[in-house]
């Protein structure tokens, strides 16, 4: 019966809209002319969090469309990586992206975060559809813009971002233990420094008093 499977992200001219298009979201889940997995309404704050204002999801599986996938996205843009590709602050992640790759790839989750601004409320959803324009003109109504990433690539880019946070973690340790190492190396070379000193200092009386 369905042809997509798709996670879109509703951002709206009036916050209040994106509580009256989740109740839309139900009522054509409910007349089956799309079929809604999970959906949130959500607020992002001045800090990049995600807060969970509303929700809703099917009792029903819809094919490809895992339940608990609204978990996972919003555990990824709703944290540290999701402000930085595109959430808060719009700023990318040096060490896990390359600004020109970014630019070419077109990622899922940045443009999902990117439609999340700080201070304003969306709605996501995980929906399966025959076509866009059943949600998109339901969405216009309230002044929604609809941002439309199929589940599977979204779905790709949430391994591949567990993946680069669990590599940054291991290398942030890593960075930690060598710049403890360096402190210490230096502190220790400091000191050295200081008895060299100390040495050369008491030589040199040694040899005036000759």
């Amino acid at each position: 019966m369905w042809d997509g499977h798709n996670v879109i992200a509703v951002s709206f001219d009036n916050d209040h809209e994106a509580y009256h298009a989740l109740t839309l979201l139900k009522e054509l889940d409910s007349q089956q002319r799309v079929g809604v997995q999970e959906a949130v309404v959500v607020v992002r704050g001045e800090d990049g969090q995600l807060v969970e204002k509303d929700a809703t999801e099917s009792g029903y599986p819809l094919g490809t469309a895992s339940g608990g996938l609204m978990g996972l996205l919003l555990g990824i843009i709703g944290g540290p990586l999701g402000v930085l590709i595109g959430g808060a602050t719009g700023l990318m992640v040096g060490s896990l992206f390359d600004l020109d790759e970014y630019e070419e790839t077109d990622s899922a989750l940045a443009a999902i975060s990117s439609s999340v601004q700080a201070g304003r409320t969306a709605l996501l959803a995980v929906i399966a559809e025959q076509s866009p324009e059943v949600v998109d003109a339901a969405m216009s109504e309230v002044g929604g813009t609809v941002l439309r990433r199929p589940v599977a690539e979204v779905e790709a880019e949430i391994a591949a971002a567990e993946e680069a946070q669990r590599k940054a973690k291991h290398e942030a340790r890593k960075e930690l233990i060598r710049a403890r190492h360096e402190h210490n190396k230096a502190t220790v070379n400091a000191k050295v420094d200081e008895l060299k000193a100390k040495v050369h200092h008491g030589e040199g009386d040694s040899a005036a008093s000759v």
